[in-house]
């Protein structure tokens, strides 16, 4: 008799949380816990989780608009000074640094017309990148 009831108790042990987590799925899942939307909701849902995404910009985007702008206001050897200064801040930022680098050389090269004047503020930040976005403009 002991041997049948440490069986069944065993039996029990490995098979009722299996049971209870089944039935709490499904009673979980079975119950209504919103009304169900309209087609107008959800398409109204999607257009503004849509535009949003569009408006939210990603951390390099938002750094090469600033740096670029701060070009424009000062010059690019500021730009560049802190551009090295958030990759060093933001190292995750280093893999965009070169296509940012490049990008203020344009700006630069946009800014002060003639690709030599641009030159002047070259520095070896993320390599040679202000200097190819400089030549890129020839």
């Amino acid at each position: 008799m002991n041997h049948a009831a440490r069986r069944i108790g065993r039996s029990l042990a490995l098979v009722l949380p299996v049971v209870l987590v089944l039935s709490g799925t499904l009673a979980v899942t079975s119950v209504p816990w919103t009304s169900t939307p309209s087609d107008s909701q959800v398409l109204t849902a999607s257009a503004e989780k849509a535009s949003t995404q569009k408006e939210a910009q990603a951390p390099q985007d938002v750094l090469r608009d600033r740096l670029i702008a701060e070009l424009q206001e000062k010059d690019p050897g500021a730009a560049l000074t802190s551009l090295q200064e958030a990759v060093t801040r933001k190292p995750s930022l280093a893999q965009h640094c070169a296509s940012i680098a490049r990008a203020l050389g344009k700006a630069a090269v946009q800014k002060y017309g003639a690709a030599h004047r641009a030159h002047r503020y070259s520095r070896p930040v993320c390599d040679t990148s202000f200097a190819s976005g400089v030549a890129q403009m020839n």
